[in-house]
């Protein structure tokens, strides 16, 4: 599969593009937000940026930029559901960690307490 077909069958491709009618919670110039059809919190919510990256291990010192806004829509997420409280932020890497689409993203976690990680 080429990086093209890949990008236009990935389905978090899809929903950035705005293709699948998906409500964005918030969204960046290059990054969307919206919810998890699959909640594991009250608030779950995936940052995704809109140009198909597979994860973590394929970003570039270029893309420290896209990060940074990545981080910052996260904020914003979290202002917006009102998770004063806390939240957290996180990524899985590669199937062993759990991630189920090859497409760089970030999940916001809270509305409740979470237990700790390790």
């Amino acid at each position: 599969m080429t990086d093209t077909e890949t990008a236009t069958d990935c389905i978090f491709c899809r929903i950035a593009r705005g293709e699948l009618g998906t409500e964005f919670v918030a969204e960046s110039p290059h990054a969307v937000a919206f919810r998890d059809i699959a909640p594991q919190a009250p608030t779950h919510v995936l940052i995704v940026p809109r140009r198909h990256i597979t994860g973590l291990p394929a970003l570039t010192e270029a893309d420290a930029p896209l990060v940074g806004e990545m981080l910052m829509l996260a904020n914003e997420v979290a202002q917006r559901e009102g998770l004063s409280g806390g939240y957290r932020v996180l990524t899985n890497v590669g199937p062993d960690a759990g991630q189920t689409v090859d497409h760089l993203h970030f999940h916001v976690l809270g509305g409740r307490q979470l237990g700790a990680l390790g």
